[in-house]
């Protein structure tokens, strides 16, 4: 087997340089992405001999972008590869994943994307660390999609053109969806993948955040929503209920009843309490996770509304960063 990593990042500066040692101990084969750091990031990764691609900023960056012209340069090089790992430079990879993920991938031929566990860093920093620690966690065995750090069948991954380079999130699953349409597989696996630092300690971190991603679920909706199994329909529906229906239906029932309108509020101190009972983990991360799943139907919404004012403007994204 031989696996080439293809690393993306912008002013990671330590997290950088732990990422690229923990991949490096398992090959060489290692090309990184850069979008315009100012913290020496270029400087210090051409110091460990690694291939550095420097994104021309003046064309809309998006992590699709990076990890696509990432791989070009790592096939340029060495067209062999059998698989491709893709890395944040936030992230660094646990000892013997790229073993374990080429080993199954290996035994199935019909698995073209599998990811791991992915862990967060520091989840007792924040509750938005804690948070993302929570989503992380996700079931195992076959799968619908990963996340943006997993390893990639090459023949696969070229055969179906990469991932959507215009796509300022939610790349990942739309590239899987397109993959499991051509009859291939995708997989999480029950082994220890890597752990991600956030460092996501302010409010406003969280809000862009989960602005992006319901930018991600409306777009998602727009490209594959008519397909078969309905993409990203049911989150976006919820969106609009949740961040726009009943908002709408307790104003409007506030000017004729007030104030037995602003009943109509109570469904979501109901709804974080539903979600929190269900939840499997500490009572109070089960709590906060519930209370923050309820609060990001908001800036979900705002998302929603940005992706179709764009699409009725004619505008072209530009990414939503929270770091």
């Amino acid at each position: 087997m031989s696996i080439g990593v293809v690393v993306i990042g912008r002013n990671e500066g330590e997290r950088l340089r732990k990422c690229l040692e923990s991949v490096t101990k398992v090959t060489k084969r290692v090309v990184y992405v850069d979008s315009g750091s100012t913290d020496g990031s270029v400087s210090m990764v051409q110091g460990m001999g690694l291939d550095v691609v420097e994104l021309d900023m003046s064309i809309p960056f998006t992590a699709a972008r990076a990890r696509n012209e990432g791989s070009k340069l790592l096939l340029k090089h060495d067209p062999g590869l059998d698989y491709i790992q893709f890395v944040d430079g936030d992230c660094e990879l646990v000892g013997g994943w790229l073993e374990t993920a080429a080993a199954f991938m290996d035994a199935n031929t019909k698995a073209a994307m599998v990811c791991g566990r992915l862990r967060e860093r520091y989840p007792e920093r924040s509750v938005y660390n804690m948070l993302c620690d929570s989503e992380w966690d996700t079931a195992l065995g076959m799968t619908k999609a990963c996340g943006g750090i997993a390893m990639a069948r090459k023949d696969a991954f070229e055969a179906g053109g990469g991932f959507r380079a215009d796509l300022i999130a939610g790349e990942e699953s739309e590239l899987c969806l397109r993959l499991r349409a051509k009859g291939w597989q995708i997989w999480r696996l029950d082994a220890e993948m890597a752990l991600h630092d956030a460092a996501m300690t302010r409010f406003g971190q969280w809000w862009k955040r989960s602005r992006r991603g319901g930018y991600a679920y409306a777009e998602g909706v727009h490209l594959h929503g008519a397909s078969p199994e309905r993409h990203r329909v049911t989150e976006s529906r919820r969106i609009w209920l949740w961040g726009l229906g009943i908002p709408a239906v307790a104003i409007g029932l506030t000017i004729y009843l007030w104030p037995w309108g602003l009943a109509a509020l109570l469904i979501y101190p109901a709804q974080v309490t539903r979600l929190a009972l269900r939840g499997t983990r500490t009572s109070r991360e089960n709590w906060i996770r519930a209370f923050f799943l309820v609060l990001s139907k908001f800036p979900e919404a705002m998302g929603q509304l940005n992706y179709l004012y764009n699409r009725l403007a004619g505008e072209t994204a530009r990414l939503i960063e929270y770091k």
